[in-house]
Protein backbone atom coordinates (compact mmCIF):
# COMPACT_ATOMS: atom_id res chain seq x y z
CA UNK A 1 0.00 0.00 0.00
CA UNK A 2 1.54 3.09 -0.38
CA UNK A 3 2.56 5.53 1.75
CA UNK A 4 0.61 8.52 2.92
CA UNK A 5 2.35 11.52 0.58
CA UNK A 6 2.44 15.07 0.44
CA UNK A 7 3.46 16.26 -3.23
CA UNK A 8 4.64 19.58 -3.95
CA UNK A 9 1.50 21.79 -4.56
CA UNK A 10 0.82 24.71 -6.03
CA UNK A 11 -1.91 26.10 -3.54
CA UNK A 12 -0.22 29.57 -2.70
CA UNK A 13 -1.10 32.84 -0.98
CA UNK A 14 2.44 33.24 -0.67
CA UNK A 15 3.46 33.86 -4.32
CA UNK A 16 4.44 29.99 -5.28
CA UNK A 17 4.13 28.51 -8.83
CA UNK A 18 2.01 25.38 -9.24
CA UNK A 19 3.53 22.46 -9.98
CA UNK A 20 1.19 20.39 -12.37
CA UNK A 21 3.05 16.87 -11.92
CA UNK A 22 4.90 17.52 -9.10
CA UNK A 23 7.27 14.85 -6.92
CA UNK A 24 6.07 12.51 -4.73
CA UNK A 25 6.62 13.69 -1.11
CA UNK A 26 7.21 10.30 0.47
CA UNK A 27 9.89 9.56 2.95
CA UNK A 28 9.22 6.17 2.28
CA UNK A 29 10.73 6.24 -1.52
CA UNK A 30 12.78 9.10 -1.84
CA UNK A 31 12.93 11.21 -4.59
CA UNK A 32 14.92 13.39 -6.83
CA UNK A 33 17.19 14.67 -3.95
CA UNK A 34 18.57 10.93 -3.76
CA UNK A 35 20.25 11.44 -7.08
CA UNK A 36 23.08 13.23 -5.48
CA UNK A 37 23.67 10.26 -3.12
CA UNK A 38 27.43 8.88 -3.19
CA UNK A 39 25.98 5.52 -3.44
CA UNK A 40 22.88 2.77 -2.60
CA UNK A 41 20.90 3.41 0.35
CA UNK A 42 21.01 0.81 2.72
CA UNK A 43 19.57 -0.68 5.71
CA UNK A 44 20.99 0.67 9.03
CA UNK A 45 20.67 0.19 12.83
CA UNK A 46 19.83 3.94 14.13
CA UNK A 47 16.50 5.04 14.05
CA UNK A 48 14.42 8.67 13.49
CA UNK A 49 13.30 9.32 16.55
CA UNK A 50 9.33 10.83 16.35
CA UNK A 51 8.56 12.68 20.01
CA UNK A 52 4.74 12.86 20.36
CA UNK A 53 2.61 14.40 23.44
CA UNK A 54 -0.79 14.47 22.32
CA UNK A 55 -3.92 14.48 24.85
CA UNK A 56 -4.94 11.23 25.70
CA UNK A 57 -7.14 11.57 28.58
CA UNK A 58 -8.53 15.08 29.67
CA UNK A 59 -10.67 17.88 28.02
CA UNK A 60 -8.94 17.59 24.81
CA UNK A 61 -8.96 13.68 24.53
CA UNK A 62 -11.33 13.24 21.44
CA UNK A 63 -8.76 15.58 19.54
CA UNK A 64 -5.88 13.62 20.77
CA UNK A 65 -7.24 10.03 20.19
CA UNK A 66 -7.52 11.10 16.66
CA UNK A 67 -4.02 12.24 16.43
CA UNK A 68 -2.85 8.95 17.70
CA UNK A 69 -4.39 6.77 15.53
CA UNK A 70 -3.80 9.14 12.66
CA UNK A 71 0.16 8.57 13.47
CA UNK A 72 0.21 4.96 13.79
CA UNK A 73 -0.97 4.17 10.43
CA UNK A 74 1.65 6.58 8.97
CA UNK A 75 4.77 5.81 10.28
CA UNK A 76 3.88 2.12 10.39
CA UNK A 77 3.68 2.22 6.58
CA UNK A 78 6.68 4.37 6.19
CA UNK A 79 8.46 1.96 8.16
CA UNK A 80 7.74 -0.92 5.57
CA UNK A 81 10.18 0.47 3.62
CA UNK A 82 12.25 2.94 5.82
CA UNK A 83 13.02 6.31 5.65
CA UNK A 84 16.08 6.96 3.32
CA UNK A 85 18.56 9.50 5.34
CA UNK A 86 21.82 9.84 3.46
CA UNK A 87 22.71 6.16 2.78
CA UNK A 88 21.28 4.44 5.31
CA UNK A 89 17.00 3.96 5.79
CA UNK A 90 15.76 4.47 9.28
CA UNK A 91 12.95 3.05 10.74
CA UNK A 92 11.10 5.77 12.91
CA UNK A 93 10.56 5.34 16.55
CA UNK A 94 8.00 7.04 18.18
CA UNK A 95 8.05 8.22 21.72
CA UNK A 96 4.10 8.94 23.01
CA UNK A 97 3.33 10.53 25.61
CA UNK A 98 -0.24 11.11 27.20
CA UNK A 99 -0.44 14.91 28.45
CA UNK A 100 -3.40 14.81 29.68
CA UNK A 101 -4.32 17.98 28.19
CA UNK A 102 -2.04 19.69 30.87
CA UNK A 103 1.01 22.15 29.67
CA UNK A 104 2.64 21.64 32.68
CA UNK A 105 2.56 17.96 32.17
CA UNK A 106 3.32 18.49 28.44
CA UNK A 107 6.44 20.75 29.05
CA UNK A 108 7.56 17.90 31.53
CA UNK A 109 7.11 15.64 29.07
CA UNK A 110 9.26 17.22 26.09
CA UNK A 111 11.58 17.81 28.25
CA UNK A 112 12.08 14.01 29.29
CA UNK A 113 12.00 13.04 25.20
CA UNK A 114 14.48 15.77 24.54
CA UNK A 115 17.15 14.73 26.88
CA UNK A 116 16.64 11.31 27.55
CA UNK A 117 15.25 9.29 24.57
CA UNK A 118 17.00 11.93 22.36
CA UNK A 119 14.12 12.70 20.13
CA UNK A 120 15.19 14.57 16.66
CA UNK A 121 11.70 16.59 16.44
CA UNK A 122 8.86 16.62 18.49
CA UNK A 123 5.09 16.80 17.20
CA UNK A 124 1.63 17.05 18.74
CA UNK A 125 -0.18 19.62 21.50
CA UNK A 126 -3.48 19.69 20.31
CA UNK A 127 -4.82 22.34 22.84
CA UNK A 128 -3.30 26.06 22.37
CA UNK A 129 -2.20 25.82 25.83
CA UNK A 130 -0.65 22.89 25.71
CA UNK A 131 1.36 23.75 22.44
CA UNK A 132 2.23 27.28 24.17
CA UNK A 133 3.74 25.30 26.75
CA UNK A 134 5.91 23.00 24.76
CA UNK A 135 6.94 25.76 22.60
CA UNK A 136 9.46 27.57 25.08
CA UNK A 137 10.99 23.64 25.88
CA UNK A 138 11.21 23.06 21.93
CA UNK A 139 12.56 26.29 21.36
CA UNK A 140 15.33 26.34 23.71
CA UNK A 141 16.45 23.29 23.26
CA UNK A 142 16.48 23.73 19.51
CA UNK A 143 14.20 20.81 18.35
CA UNK A 144 11.88 21.41 15.56
CA UNK A 145 8.38 21.29 16.90
CA UNK A 146 4.83 20.60 14.61
CA UNK A 147 2.42 22.26 17.14
CA UNK A 148 -1.30 20.55 15.76
CA UNK A 149 -3.07 23.26 18.01
CA UNK A 150 -5.23 26.10 16.54
CA UNK A 151 -3.92 29.62 17.49
CA UNK A 152 -2.30 32.18 15.81
CA UNK A 153 0.19 32.82 18.26
CA UNK A 154 2.03 29.58 18.77
CA UNK A 155 4.57 30.34 15.40
CA UNK A 156 4.81 34.50 16.44
CA UNK A 157 7.29 36.23 16.85
CA UNK A 158 9.54 34.27 14.54
CA UNK A 159 12.58 35.68 15.95
CA UNK A 160 11.81 33.20 18.69
CA UNK A 161 10.29 30.88 16.75
CA UNK A 162 12.70 29.74 14.95
CA UNK A 163 11.91 26.10 15.58
CA UNK A 164 8.67 26.11 15.66
CA UNK A 165 5.66 24.64 13.09
CA UNK A 166 1.86 24.24 13.14
CA UNK A 167 -0.14 22.56 10.35
CA UNK A 168 -4.04 23.90 11.15
CA UNK A 169 -5.53 26.64 9.86
CA UNK A 170 -4.95 30.68 10.78
CA UNK A 171 -7.89 32.15 11.90
CA UNK A 172 -7.71 34.96 9.86
CA UNK A 173 -7.99 32.60 6.56
CA UNK A 174 -11.28 30.90 8.46
CA UNK A 175 -12.96 34.26 9.41
CA UNK A 176 -12.27 35.34 5.45
CA UNK A 177 -14.26 32.35 4.39
CA UNK A 178 -17.14 32.74 6.91
CA UNK A 179 -17.65 36.28 6.94
CA UNK A 180 -18.77 36.35 2.89
CA UNK A 181 -21.36 32.97 3.58
CA UNK A 182 -22.57 34.37 6.24
CA UNK A 183 -23.39 38.02 4.02
CA UNK A 184 -24.31 35.61 0.93
CA UNK A 185 -27.18 33.89 2.95
CA UNK A 186 -28.39 37.56 3.91
CA UNK A 187 -27.63 38.08 7.54
CA UNK A 188 -25.82 41.93 8.42
CA UNK A 189 -25.99 41.39 12.04
CA UNK A 190 -23.67 38.92 14.14
CA UNK A 191 -22.21 37.95 17.28
CA UNK A 192 -19.58 36.35 18.60
CA UNK A 193 -18.93 33.45 21.17
CA UNK A 194 -15.33 32.53 22.23
CA UNK A 195 -13.79 30.08 23.81
CA UNK A 196 -11.57 31.08 26.50
CA UNK A 197 -7.87 30.90 26.04
CA UNK A 198 -5.61 31.11 22.96
CA UNK A 199 -7.81 30.12 20.12
CA UNK A 200 -10.67 32.13 21.60
CA UNK A 201 -8.48 35.21 21.70
CA UNK A 202 -7.38 34.50 17.92
CA UNK A 203 -11.02 33.89 16.92
CA UNK A 204 -11.95 37.30 18.07
CA UNK A 205 -9.30 39.17 16.70
CA UNK A 206 -10.08 37.41 13.31
CA UNK A 207 -13.67 37.46 13.25
CA UNK A 208 -13.88 41.36 14.16
CA UNK A 209 -11.53 42.39 11.44
CA UNK A 210 -13.63 40.18 8.16
CA UNK A 211 -16.75 41.39 9.38
CA UNK A 212 -15.46 44.93 8.97
CA UNK A 213 -14.57 43.97 5.56
CA UNK A 214 -17.59 42.55 4.67
CA UNK A 215 -19.97 45.24 6.01
CA UNK A 216 -21.32 43.16 8.47
CA UNK A 217 -22.10 44.27 12.26
CA UNK A 218 -20.78 42.49 15.48
CA UNK A 219 -23.32 43.37 17.98
CA UNK A 220 -22.49 41.04 20.95
CA UNK A 221 -18.64 39.48 21.70
CA UNK A 222 -18.79 37.13 24.55
CA UNK A 223 -16.17 34.89 26.08
CA UNK A 224 -17.14 31.25 27.09
CA UNK A 225 -15.74 30.59 30.80
CA UNK A 226 -13.93 27.58 31.10
CA UNK A 227 -14.52 24.21 29.76
CA UNK A 228 -17.30 22.25 32.63
CA UNK A 229 -18.43 25.62 33.22
CA UNK A 230 -21.46 26.99 32.62
CA UNK A 231 -22.76 29.34 29.19
CA UNK A 232 -25.92 29.66 30.38
CA UNK A 233 -24.94 33.75 31.02
CA UNK A 234 -22.86 33.83 27.98
CA UNK A 235 -25.67 32.40 25.94
CA UNK A 236 -27.99 34.15 27.34
CA UNK A 237 -26.20 37.85 26.70
CA UNK A 238 -25.66 37.19 22.96
CA UNK A 239 -28.86 35.97 22.24
CA UNK A 240 -30.21 39.04 24.07
CA UNK A 241 -28.09 41.25 21.05
CA UNK A 242 -31.14 39.54 18.92
CA UNK A 243 -28.17 38.91 15.88
CA UNK A 244 -28.91 37.21 12.87
CA UNK A 245 -26.08 35.23 12.78
CA UNK A 246 -23.85 33.89 15.31
CA UNK A 247 -20.30 32.41 15.67
CA UNK A 248 -19.16 29.60 17.98
CA UNK A 249 -15.57 30.17 18.19
CA UNK A 250 -14.65 27.12 20.09
CA UNK A 251 -13.38 23.78 20.51
CA UNK A 252 -15.34 20.55 21.06
CA UNK A 253 -16.54 20.13 23.80
CA UNK A 254 -17.11 23.27 24.02
CA UNK A 255 -18.35 24.18 20.79
CA UNK A 256 -21.41 21.92 21.19
CA UNK A 257 -22.35 23.06 24.61
CA UNK A 258 -22.39 26.65 23.62
CA UNK A 259 -24.53 25.96 20.67
CA UNK A 260 -27.22 23.62 23.01
CA UNK A 261 -26.83 26.60 25.55
CA UNK A 262 -27.89 29.36 22.86
CA UNK A 263 -30.17 27.30 21.69
CA UNK A 264 -31.88 26.83 25.24
CA UNK A 265 -31.76 30.83 25.65
CA UNK A 266 -34.16 31.03 22.05
CA UNK A 267 -31.86 31.66 18.86
CA UNK A 268 -32.67 30.09 15.57
CA UNK A 269 -30.94 31.89 13.46
CA UNK A 270 -27.72 30.95 11.72
CA UNK A 271 -24.75 29.12 13.56
CA UNK A 272 -21.58 28.97 12.49
CA UNK A 273 -18.85 27.15 13.66
CA UNK A 274 -14.68 27.20 13.87
CA UNK A 275 -12.96 24.02 12.49
CA UNK A 276 -11.77 23.23 16.42
CA UNK A 277 -15.92 22.12 16.76
CA UNK A 278 -15.52 19.55 14.48
CA UNK A 279 -15.52 16.31 16.56
CA UNK A 280 -17.96 13.33 17.14
CA UNK A 281 -19.19 15.27 20.59
CA UNK A 282 -20.42 18.43 18.66
CA UNK A 283 -22.95 16.36 16.57
CA UNK A 284 -23.96 13.80 19.51
CA UNK A 285 -27.13 13.05 20.62
CA UNK A 286 -27.19 15.68 23.14
CA UNK A 287 -26.25 18.70 20.77
CA UNK A 288 -28.02 17.23 17.83
CA UNK A 289 -31.28 19.56 18.19
CA UNK A 290 -29.37 22.60 18.44
CA UNK A 291 -26.46 22.28 16.00
CA UNK A 292 -28.67 20.73 12.97
CA UNK A 293 -28.15 22.83 9.45
CA UNK A 294 -25.19 24.82 11.59
CA UNK A 295 -22.11 26.00 9.17
CA UNK A 296 -18.33 25.26 9.85
CA UNK A 297 -15.08 25.85 7.95
CA UNK A 298 -12.54 23.00 8.02
CA UNK A 299 -9.70 21.71 5.76
CA UNK A 300 -11.17 19.45 3.09
CA UNK A 301 -10.53 16.21 4.54
CA UNK A 302 -13.67 16.44 6.60
CA UNK A 303 -15.19 14.89 3.21
CA UNK A 304 -13.52 11.96 3.67
CA UNK A 305 -12.69 10.61 -0.08
CA UNK A 306 -14.66 9.68 -3.44
CA UNK A 307 -14.59 7.30 -6.19
CA UNK A 308 -14.36 10.22 -8.23
CA UNK A 309 -10.82 11.81 -7.01
CA UNK A 310 -8.43 11.54 -9.48
CA UNK A 311 -5.15 13.08 -8.55
CA UNK A 312 -2.67 11.39 -6.96
CA UNK A 313 -2.96 13.33 -3.59
CA UNK A 314 -6.59 12.28 -4.08
CA UNK A 315 -5.52 8.72 -4.19
CA UNK A 316 -3.65 8.55 -1.06
CA UNK A 317 -6.08 10.48 0.60
CA UNK A 318 -8.46 7.57 -0.16
CA UNK A 319 -6.05 4.75 1.02
CA UNK A 320 -5.53 6.67 4.22
CA UNK A 321 -9.23 7.18 4.83
CA UNK A 322 -9.83 3.74 3.75
CA UNK A 323 -7.54 2.31 6.57
CA UNK A 324 -8.65 4.74 9.00
CA UNK A 325 -12.34 3.33 8.89
CA UNK A 326 -10.74 -0.70 8.32
CA UNK A 327 -8.44 -0.40 11.85
CA UNK A 328 -10.90 2.37 13.80
CA UNK A 329 -14.28 2.53 12.12
CA UNK A 330 -15.90 6.47 11.66
CA UNK A 331 -13.10 8.75 9.85
CA UNK A 332 -13.05 12.27 11.05
CA UNK A 333 -11.24 14.94 9.14
CA UNK A 334 -8.95 16.51 12.10
CA UNK A 335 -7.61 13.39 12.18
CA UNK A 336 -4.48 13.84 9.19
CA UNK A 337 -2.88 16.34 10.98
CA UNK A 338 -0.42 13.91 12.87
CA UNK A 339 -0.03 11.95 10.01
CA UNK A 340 0.58 15.62 7.76
CA UNK A 341 3.47 16.18 10.49
CA UNK A 342 5.09 13.09 10.73
CA UNK A 343 5.57 12.76 6.92
CA UNK A 344 7.24 16.47 7.37
CA UNK A 345 9.60 15.67 9.48
CA UNK A 346 10.56 12.03 7.84
CA UNK A 347 10.56 13.77 4.70
CA UNK A 348 12.94 16.85 6.41
CA UNK A 349 15.72 14.20 7.23
CA UNK A 350 15.64 12.97 4.12
CA UNK A 351 15.85 15.79 2.07
CA UNK A 352 18.91 16.82 4.78
CA UNK A 353 20.19 13.28 4.74
CA UNK A 354 20.62 13.78 8.27
CA UNK A 355 18.61 13.65 11.83
CA UNK A 356 20.90 16.49 12.88
CA UNK A 357 17.79 18.58 15.15
CA UNK A 358 19.24 21.73 13.26
CA UNK A 359 19.34 20.15 9.52
CA UNK A 360 15.82 19.17 10.02
CA UNK A 361 14.42 22.42 10.52
CA UNK A 362 16.55 24.38 7.90
CA UNK A 363 14.42 21.63 5.29
CA UNK A 364 11.49 21.87 7.26
CA UNK A 365 11.42 25.80 6.87
CA UNK A 366 11.52 25.45 3.29
CA UNK A 367 8.95 22.92 2.73
CA UNK A 368 5.80 23.53 -0.23
CA UNK A 369 3.32 19.97 0.51
CA UNK A 370 0.09 18.78 -0.45
CA UNK A 371 -0.44 16.38 2.53
CA UNK A 372 -3.82 14.36 3.70
CA UNK A 373 -5.07 16.89 5.71
CA UNK A 374 -4.29 20.21 3.45
CA UNK A 375 -1.66 21.96 2.07
CA UNK A 376 1.31 23.99 4.13
CA UNK A 377 3.46 25.81 2.72
CA UNK A 378 6.58 26.92 5.08
CA UNK A 379 9.16 29.75 4.65
CA UNK A 380 11.92 31.33 6.53
CA UNK A 381 9.07 34.21 6.87
CA UNK A 382 6.24 31.53 8.06
CA UNK A 383 5.79 28.81 9.89
CA UNK A 384 2.26 27.78 9.53
CA UNK A 385 -0.62 27.35 8.89
CA UNK A 386 -2.41 25.26 6.42
CA UNK A 387 -3.04 26.81 3.11
CA UNK A 388 -6.62 29.00 2.63
CA UNK A 389 -7.28 27.40 -0.67
CA UNK A 390 -7.40 24.15 1.38
CA UNK A 391 -10.42 25.02 3.60
CA UNK A 392 -14.01 24.50 2.40
CA UNK A 393 -17.35 25.48 4.00
CA UNK A 394 -19.90 22.15 5.37
CA UNK A 395 -23.12 22.29 7.44
CA UNK A 396 -24.59 19.32 9.29
CA UNK A 397 -27.09 17.69 8.23
CA UNK A 398 -28.99 15.02 10.13
CA UNK A 399 -25.85 14.85 12.72
CA UNK A 400 -23.44 14.37 9.99
CA UNK A 401 -20.78 17.28 7.97
CA UNK A 402 -22.34 18.08 4.43
CA UNK A 403 -20.46 19.64 2.20
CA UNK A 404 -22.01 23.03 1.34
CA UNK A 405 -19.33 24.84 -0.61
Amino acid sequence: MATPAIRASALSRRGLFAVAAGTLFTAACGSGDDRANPGPIRRGSEELIIGASLELTGAAAAFGSLQERALRITVDELNEAGVPVGNFRRQIRLVVRDNGSNPKTAAQQVTEMIQRDQVHAILGGTRAEVSMAIVDIAQSEQVPYISLASADDITVPLTKRTFIYKLTPDAFDVARIMAPIIAGLQKRTVALLAQDGLYGDSGMRAVASALETNDLTLVKAERLPGSGSSFTAAARSVVTSAPDALIIWAQAPDAGAAATAVHAAGFRGLKFFAPGAVADDTVSAKNLEAVEDAYVVHPESLAGSSLTDTTRTDLLRREFVNRYVQMYGRFSGFAPYASDAVTLIANAARKARSADRGRIRVYLETQVAEGIAGSYSFAPISHGGMEPDSLGVFTIAQGSWAKFA
